[in-house]
């Protein structure tokens, strides 16, 4: 039996969006996750270690701090959250993971906290910055001022953070009003145990160091409200100096060394004429991301940072990366590296990163911010890994690292087990593990087992592992294994209550006959990816039950991410019972169409017809 959806439109739908929903998305049968399926080209020897990305602009069940392993395997998938700054950080000398979640606001600044995880993925400190004297767009007070731009741990153990204010200020030299308002830049040194707040500092206290004039982003008519504050400075990163810090500020396309009372001691400018080196030909740089500094002495620094040198309005040269020896004697500035493949040139708008992972092989890791794609460089700077995670210029990752990390999860192994004829499946995924490369499943005969007998093995796989076994084992329970030792076990899993899957009771299919593309999500148990049907085109799914809720639902809509916004659904859920179909089809939140949707029935196994009832109530036999 098979069910037809025919959608008829009666008006055309427009999207204003670009659909993010073409790039692919690994989905799974032990986890909700839908993370972008990275596509990943090795052209030489990497550095060892993960790729780490937060990556936003993709579908949600996917957006979520992220680490794959340099082969495109998901390896953990943290809370589905906006996250930036996520990496591998040295806190009392132990390696912890830390990344910023929160809210973006349409200028690019944010409101969040900063999550410090240890190797068993528990969050040990949640750092937030209490500063009710920053100004909001809506007035209101957020629990957490942190920016998303910068959570830079120091080896005194305290955290750097960034901040935006809204501050309102005479702007009529550079073209607005006396009364505007614009973003003042803000950075923060916090104990990182209390919370308590050892440093801080404004660009805007200091008026004839940072005049307002100098800054190289324009001043339009769409800025100088509360609500879109013209931002002047930029501030995009911070770190620790021996006198005091360096930061860096896009708008104005440099690095200063701020003292620890707030003057400036130097700066460095992305051209000359400006600031206080001399450049050499090769060591032009804006509107910049990442400022770090390296082997600092009384006589010079290695300074690196990412070179956008692009705007969302100006796309001139090829983005790269920056190493820089700053010599403080002569106060000249020399090229020690320009890092990009000149046969694959990207130009990124915002945001991007530079990280030198590791000082002997001198590998360096570009993530390209706005575009979403990294590269690997080896010390030669031969492009030696290049991999995509969306679609540029819509997908993105404010910064991306490639990091060594070994972690083993505080939680159990998910396992998952469908039953196909005479074959069982079972699914096993620990998301974080780092260390296990074999799965065991065991039958045991009751939940409260104490032996157990082993009924097959498999090499990792990946993110999730499948197995498929013949037997009427009443329980089985999963082990993950690094060699023959056990690291974690699987809760039992009862056999008895897994109903099969028979795949030739036929197929649930959703055809698209309006003039734009429809968008789809089967929900069970878990929800599935979000399926863009474009005009003309079917989706297919046979139909199946789901081991937890029984019934499955597809949900369609004209809107992209409709299922999270509540916009007009209809639903067709249904739950496969032995090989009959009972089935509501319904409208949720209005009708998405404004005409008809269609039912066509083709022959095979009868269908009861719970139109008029209701999905929630259903007994199914």
């Amino acid at each position: 039996m098979a069910r037809r959806l025919l959608t008829t439109c009666s008006a055309l739908f427009l999207s204003l969006q670009a659909v993010a929903d073409d790039f692919p998305f690994k989905g799974y049968a032990t986890q909700p996750f839908n993370p972008p399926d990275i596509a990943i080209q090795k052209s030489g020897v990497t550095d060892p270690g993960y790729i780490f990305i937060g990556p936003r602009g993709n579908v949600w069940p996917g957006t979520a701090a992220l680490i794959y392993d340099d082969d495109g395997n998901l390896v953990w998938q943290g809370p589905q959250q906006i996250t930036a700054n996520f990496k591998v950080q040295k806190l009392f000398n132990q390696d912890v993971i830390t990344y910023w979640a929160g809210d973006m606001m349409d200028l690019g600044y944010g409101y969040g906290a900063v999550h410090i995880l240890d190797n068993t993925y528990r969050e040990i400190y949640t750092v937030k910055l209490q500063d009710d004297s920053l100004l909001t767009p809506d007035n209101l007070p957020r629990d957490s001022y942190i920016d998303l731009h910068e959570s830079h741990v120091t080896d005194r153990n305290t955290l750097l953070i960034t901040a935006y204010n809204i501050t309102q200020h005479d702007l009529t030299s550079v073209g607005g009003g006396a009364d505007s308002f614009m973003l003042d830049s803000l950075f923060y040194e916090i104990d990182i145990a209390t919370n308590e707040i050892i440093h801080s500092w404004s660009a805007f206290a200091h008026p004839e160091e940072f005049p307002i004039t100098s800054s190289r982003q324009g001043y339009g008519e769409e800025v100088g409200a509360q609500t879109r504050p013209w931002d002047a400075f930029h501030i995009n990163s911070v770190e620790l100096m021996p006198e005091g810090y360096m930061i860096s500020l896009r708008h104005f396309w440099s690095g200063f060394y701020i003292h620890n009372n707030g003057s400036v001691l130097w700066q460095i400018s992305g051209e000359n004429g400006h600031g206080d080196f001399t450049l050499d030909d090769g060591a032009f740089w804006s509107w910049q991301h990442d400022i770090r500094i390296y082997n600092q002495t009384e006589e010079g620094l290695v300074l690196s940072l990412f070179n956008n040198a692009n705007t969302p309005t100006e796309t001139s040269v090829p983005t790269s990366g920056l190493s820089l020896y700053v010599d403080l004697v002569t106060r000249q500035v020399s090229t020690l590296r320009d890092v990009q493949n000149p046969y694959d040139e990207i130009r990124s708008m915002t945001q991007g990163s530079y990280q030198l992972i590791d000082p002997v092989t001198s590998h360096v890791f570009l993530g390209y911010g706005s575009m979403a794609r990294v590269k690997e460089f080896d010390g030669d700077n031969k492009e030696v890994l290049t991999a995509q995670f969306g679609d540029d210029n819509t997908s993105c990752s404010y910064r991306a690292y490639k990091c060594k990390w070994k972690a083993t999860p505080y939680w159990k192994p998910s396992v998952l087990a469908r039953k196909i004829s005479t074959t069982t499946q079972i699914f096993v995924s620990w998301n974080g593990a780092t260390e296990y490369d074999y799965v065991a499943v065991y039958s045991v005969p009751s939940e409260d087992y104490t032996e157990k007998t082993l009924m097959g093995t498999h090499e990792r796989t990946g993110f999730e592992t499948r197995l498929e076994l013949e037997s009427d084992a009443p329980f089985v329970v999963v082990v993950c294994l690094k060699g023959d030792i056990p690291l974690s076990t699987s809760d039992p899993m009862n056999m008895h209550n897994i109903n099969p899957m028979n795949q030739t009771t036929g197929n649930s299919i959703i055809s698209n006959n309006c003039e734009t593309p429809i968008y789809l999500w089967s929900v069970g148990s878990t929800v599935g990816p979000q399926i863009a049907i474009k005009p003309g085109h079917n989706y297919s799914e046979p139909f199946h039950h789901d081991q937890k809720s029984g019934g499955v639902a597809l949900k369609v809509t004209t809107v992209m991410d409709g299922l999270y916004t509540s916009a007009p659904q209809t639903v067709f859920a249904y739950n496969l019972v032995e090989k009959s179909v009972w089935y509501d089809l319904s409208d949720v939140f209005g009708d998405p169409f404004e005409g008809e949707m269609d039912a066509v029935f083709e022959g095979g196994f009868g269908v009861e017809s719970l139109l008029d009832g209701n999905w929630n109530d259903l007994d199914v036999p």
